[in-house]
């Protein structure tokens, strides 16, 4: 299995970094936290870490550190506007429970 990202959060991060001026990718991970247990965290890649798993589509680099793949494997990164709102969207299929403000999971 792999992480995936749809064309648009893959164009929604190009842009980022664009902008930015720099940057190889996102890194998308996860850390202790919320009522749930875990939280995912996203952050723009200068350079890989040792054990860093690379997954690329539509130009864009995600990237997964040894221990976030473990209960990332399989997460499709979407980007999604819901009327005024907007944001990324994480459909995981190894999370078991979500908290009731969708700030964190657990698997």
């Amino acid at each position: 299995m792999a992480i995936t990202i749809t064309e648009t959060a893959a164009s929604r991060v190009a842009a980022f970094l664009e902008n930015r001026g720099k940057g190889l990718g996102l890194r998308l991970g996860v850390r202790t936290s919320g009522c749930s247990g875990m939280a995912y965290v996203l952050e723009f890649v200068d350079d890989l870490n040792e054990g860093d798993e690379v997954f690329e589509q539509f130009g864009v680099k995600v990237i997964v550190d040894a221990k976030s793949l473990v209960y990332l494997e399989g997460t499709e990164l979407d980007f999604v506007k819901e009327g005024l709102n907007e944001g990324f969207q994480f459909n995981n299929p190894n999370v078991s429970s979500e908290c009731g403000c969708g700030e964190s999971f657990n698997v």
